[in-house]
């Protein structure tokens, strides 16, 4: 008699494929939704030289919304759902540490400008995960930053976002 086929998981769970493929459709309903209303503003009908700027953007997301909801309807109510485990908790974990830094980066970068914030996006890294020492942690954020300062700012004379440590400076 065959023994029932039983899928591995690992231990302490996680999100199964099913659950990615929904919480992936739900980021795409809502990129899509975000489409169509901004692209609603500048116009989705067809003028007399032709289509607005709008209409083929709307219609975009319009067709992303609908292949959303088929994603979603799927990986929650359909037959043949892949329970398997995508990415274990512990492994998630991971992802967070390098992803919630990211976006704090990207909002410090609005705040503070792209060299400071990158400044304290290495050394936040350097320090808290490299557990390296507080001199090199120094010396290569504040090192780096100050290079491609140099080179985008001086060099090639290419304005990056600034904050008010610039502005002291006169940038």
């Amino acid at each position: 008699m065959d023994q029932p086929q039983t899928q591995e998981r690992p231990s302490g769970g996680g999100l199964s494929h099913s659950a990615v493929d929904a919480i992936t459709a739900v980021v795409f309903f809502a990129v899509g939704v975000v489409m169509m209303v901004d692209n609603h503003r500048i116009g989705i009908t067809w003028a007399t030289d032709g289509p607005e700027s709008g209409y083929f953007p709307y219609h975009i997301g319009l067709i992303i919304c609908i292949a959303s909801v088929a994603v979603f309807l799927k990986a929650m109510f359909g037959k043949h759902r892949n329970r398997e485990i995508f990415v274990s908790w512990a492994r998630f974990r991971l992802v967070l540490l390098v992803l919630l830094p990211t976006a704090l980066y990207i909002l410090l970068i609005q705040l503070l400008g792209i060299y400071v914030a990158s400044a304290l996006f290495i050394a936040a890294f350097m320090r808290l995960l490299g557990k390296i020492s507080w001199l090199k942690t120094i010396l290569v954020s504040v090192g780096v930053n100050a290079v491609l300062f140099w080179m985008f700012e001086v060099q090639f004379m290419v304005p990056l976002p600034k904050g008010p440590l610039e502005a002291l400076f006169g940038y």
